[in-house]
């Protein structure tokens, strides 16, 4: 699919900016929005126990149903919608693309809506002790502000020795950068922008423009930078919208001296892309030096010298979507992988002048894109590269959350490329970093042969395998049946029931049942339903919590039939659900806020349903989302308390509830296991060391 800018709009902006002439930022253009997602969801909820009055509805039209008066029933659909195929589920973190507080010279385009345009810099500009400024053309705009050439008009009114005299020398240059952001643009509702703070922290910090003076002007914060030249943007449309394997190279080791140095201090910049990569002024001494500005969503990685701790949020996504590494669009905490995956995204951009994910439209775009990421290998991705781009690709994208890049190493991967006579970037400082190491490509490859092979978290290769969760338990009775059809499914369970168990867990593959009965649940009746074509029986899941059962399994097929079980005995005393073509992140978080846990989860084809309860055994939960089992999340998890609720799985991603229960038990152990057939030959042993089946699931684990 075509990019929106055609090729030639994007270069004679790019010679615009080069040449003077006011223009704006060949960056990508505003594209035409899709129709909204077609929602299939359905949402109902239980009576609560001895409550009389019926609970609000929400801004989610959830309907509650109280259980002592009876009332008319709220006009809603009769049974949960059908699927849709493929649905196009909305990103994991359905929040806009966020964008810095203001572009660097040669940023994208903002949106007309965040009115960056809609207010007029001030004639005149003298904030923090500065010279006058004469701001004499825009250069660029952001999402929330914009950047003007400002040349210095005088300094007259400076007493000599003074705080500012000395300032003013640092900007004693006739020309600088001028970044204005309104006070009523969104990252200064609160005061000054959060940029600000960022650079008073970092100080001085090796590629990062400085800063010589801020203030408020009038109605605009007002920074006062080092005035730098095009974007690797601009020279990339320039060249044809590609740059040689040298080009790119020299930029790859000179990025990496500015994020390892980014680093060092403490930050990450969180918004890698060719746009915030600039060269020096042309015509200076720095016209080749490499810069990277717009530190509008940085963040720390290291508090107080210890790293920040793993978290996931599904819903919170940071950076720029073509650009944002994987664990950015699933909302994991930033920490220095992040910077890197959108650097390798970036050299490969340049190199080859497109991304496999770029096309993708809609709201649920983020989606699409994270899961193109998740399903192209290195090797795919870099076809046709040197191999430095793919090595280094391929350590990158399988950095641990904590693990200390090597960024000697990594530079030292793309050196033998800018063995040149005359080298297009300067790379000084690049060298430097593996001055002494006396080290040559093919040790390198040495050390990457030697190192003990781990597990790639993106194969290019998709599977999909049988997720089971053991817990520790006091020896009990516990059976399993898999592969059971719908006719069969009443003889298994009839027979469980005589024998004292109920079931605890259920799923499906093939359109096949697997369920799970034991003897430790607590349960003292139980029912249960299987609905076909329609994703849960709304009608009958009513009026069974009328009756006092609540659901505690659910499970759904690839043909849309759904099992449901429903139990009395349980500490439930109100429940709700939602089915949802995309993981319902939102809707988990505002019924978190109302007391709710999830207790339950299913998919059938690419739909979910989350079921919650409030239940007096639960302290708090978190989620895992992934396109792939997240292995490091769940041991992060695991190491901070939680343990593993419920699990879920698409054709496309996997999601686990974990919670941090109030009653702890002397013995937490946890394990899960994956086989791509049912795991009967690995029951037994597990039983024989009393880790009995919690969980069972179905689905997407290996990316």
């Amino acid at each position: 699919m075509p990019e929106p800018r055609p090729q030639r709009q994007a270069k004679l902006e790019a010679q615009a900016r080069l040449g003077g002439a006011p223009a704006q930022p060949a960056g990508k253009g505003k594209q035409k929005a899709s129709p909204k997602e077609r929602a299939q969801k359905a949402t109902a909820a239980a009576p609560k126990a001895n409550e009389n009055q019926p609970a609000a509805a929400n801004q989610d039209k959830l309907n509650v149903v109280n259980r002592p008066a009876p009332v008319n029933p709220p006009a809603v659909p009769a049974a949960a919608p059908a699927a849709v195929a493929p649905p196009k589920a909305a990103a994991p973190a359905a929040a806009a693309p966020a964008r810095a507080a203001a572009a660097g010279l040669g940023g994208e385009a903002a949106p007309a809506e965040e009115g960056p345009d809609a207010h007029t810099p001030p004639n005149k500009v003298q904030v923090g002790g500065s010279p006058v400024y004469i701001p004499e053309k825009k250069l660029g705009k952001g999402g929330f502000g914009q950047v003007w050439l400002g040349r210095k008009a005088t300094a007259t009114g400076l007493k000599s020795g003074s705080k500012a005299t000395t300032n003013a020398t640092l900007a004693d240059q006739s020309q600088v950068a001028l970044k204005f952001e309104h006070i009523t643009s969104k990252g200064c509702t609160h005061g000054p922008p959060y940029e600000w703070s960022v650079y008073q922290q970092l100080g001085e910090s090796y590629g990062i423009p400085k800063v010589h003076f801020k203030g408020q002007q009038d109605d605009f914060y007002v920074m006062v930078m080092d005035l730098l030249g095009p974007s690797l943007w601009d020279v990339w449309n320039l060249k044809n919208q590609h740059l040689s394997e040298a080009y790119v190279a020299c930029v790859a080791m000179e990025a990496l001296s500015i994020l390892q140095a980014l680093h060092s201090k403490g930050y990450v910049h969180g918004d890698v892309k060719p746009e915030n990569f600039l060269l020096g002024p042309a015509g200076t001494s720095k016209e080749k030096k490499l810069f990277l500005v717009d530190l509008g969503l940085a963040v720390k990685w290291k508090d107080r010298g210890v790293h920040v701790r793993y978290d996931q949020k599904p819903d919170d996504f940071r950076g720029t979507v073509r650009y944002a590494s994987v664990h950015a669009h699933l909302g994991r905490a930033t920490s220095r992988r992040d910077d890197l995956e959108s650097l390798a995204y970036t050299l490969l951009f340049l190199l080859k002048g497109r991304l496999p994910w770029q096309g993708y439209l809609g709201n649920n775009k983020g989606y699409w894109v994270c899961r193109k990421k998740m399903s192209t290998s290195a090797e795919q991705l870099c076809r046709m590269c040197n191999n430095a781009f793919r090595e280094f690709t391929d350590i990158v994208v399988n950095l641990k959350f904590e693990e200390e890049p090597n960024y000697a190493k990594y530079i030292g991967l793309f050196e033998p490329i800018v063995n040149l006579p005359e080298r297009p970037l300067q790379i000084d400082t690049a060298l430097k970093a593996i001055v002494g190491q006396k080290r040559g490509r093919g040790d390198f490859e040495a050390d990457t042969e030697a190192a003990p092979p781990g597990k790639k978290v993106r194969s290019g290769l998709g599977a999909k395998q049988w997720i089971t969760v053991y817990n520790k338990h006091a020896p009990m009775k516990q059976r399993y049946h898999y592969n059971v059809n719908t006719s069969r499914l009443l003889v298994h369970v009839q027979k469980g029931w005589e024998d004292g168990l109920y079931i605890s867990s259920v799923a499906s593959c093939a359109n096949l049942w697997a369920i799970v009965m034991d003897a430790g649940t607590e349960f003292t009746q139980q029912i249960y339903k299987v609905h076909y074509n329609s994703f849960l029986p709304k009608d009958w899941i009513m009026e069974k919590w009328e009756e006092g059962y609540y659901i505690t399994s659910v499970a759904g097929s690839d043909n849309m039939s759904s099992l449901v079980v429903m139990s009395k005995g349980t500490r439930f005393t109100q429940q709700s659900y939602k089915v949802s073509d995309s993981f319902p992140f939102e809707w988990i978080k505002k019924k978190w806020r109302e007391g709710f846990f999830v207790t339950a989860m299913a998919t059938a084809n690419n739909q979910w349903a989350v079921i919650m309860s409030r239940t007096a055994g639960i302290l708090q939960q978190c989620v895992e989302l992934d396109f792939h089992y997240p292995s490091e999340g769940i041991h992060k998890r695991w190491d901070a308390g939680y343990r593993i609720t419920c699990a879920a799985s698409t054709h496309d991603q996997s999601a686990f509830i974990l919670s941090q229960m109030k009653r702890s038990f002397q013995d937490e152990t946890q394990e899960t296991l994956r086989t791509s057939a049912f795991p009967s030959s690995h029951v037994k042993e597990k039983w024989s060391k009393n880790l009995y089946i919690a969980g069972i699931a179905y689905g997407r684990t290996v990316s």
